[in-house]
């Protein structure tokens, strides 16, 4: 399997070859949905927090005595049943939604996902990016002459969640250069994910080879965790 590599300006730049156990899986939505999940649990705060009777004030006296004056006995006015009384059975803080997510399974959800942009023509091989000082109208320039790759015409125009670049060469000046870009997400290669591959229309590898050895070597990884 071969995708074709661009530079930055469009031009088509050589090939590179692909795993097909990486990049030609066939779909899977109940795998892809249960990784999805379960990394926004883990994302997820718990932040709700309520008084319950022992966090309110007052109460410390007995409204009025047990007997004799007609009326129902209550025995705290931080009572449930009272106004501002305690809550019974509230949210609490310390309430734990992570889930556990094997290796194989994670790495399954990528290559699954990869495959499907990859199958739907939306995956992008630039060789490199170099900008030495930042400059939005350098990355602006490098957009629209991405933009000119046939099926990728949308990359500059989509107003929201337009491309995620995934480099494996970490550089300030590129990332200060893109970042006044709010439909362009650039980031490293090791952070890539489903949710993030996912929330994009295109998909764009920066550095092929090495972020290529990457990618793929999650699954020897993976193969390995499994036959332990």
């Amino acid at each position: 399997m071969e995708a074709k590599i661009y530079n930055t300006k469009g031009k088509e730049a050589g090939k590179i070859a692909l795993n097909e156990k990486v990049w030609g899986l066939s779909w899977n939505a109940d795998l892809v949905h249960q990784v999805v999940e379960s990394m926004r649990s883990n994302a997820r705060t718990s932040s709700a927090q309520v008084k319950d009777r022992s966090d309110v004030s007052g109460g410390g006296k007995k409204p009025w005595a047990q007997k004799g004056t007609g009326r129902a006995r209550h025995g705290s006015s931080r009572s449930p049943i009272w106004r501002h009384g305690g809550v019974t059975h509230g949210p609490m803080n310390e309430k734990d939604y992570s889930k556990k997510i094997n290796k194989k399974v994670r790495a399954k959800a990528l290559y699954t996902v990869l495959s499907e942009k990859m199958r739907n023509g939306e995956v992008l091989f630039v060789d490199t990016i170099s900008i030495k000082t930042p400059k939005t109208a350098e990355a602006k320039g490098i957009l629209s002459a991405l933009a000119g790759v046939k099926g990728f015409e949308k990359m500059l125009t989509k107003k929201k969640n337009s491309a995620y670049f995934a480099t494996s060469e970490k550089s300030d000046a590129v990332s200060k250069s893109f970042a006044n870009f709010g439909n362009v997400e650039f980031d490293a290669v090791e952070n890539m994910n489903p949710i993030d591959l996912l929330n994009h229309k295109y998909v764009v590898i920066v550095s092929p080879e090495k972020a290529i050895s990457f990618i793929e070597g999650k699954l020897a990884t993976a193969t390995a965790v499994t036959a332990k």
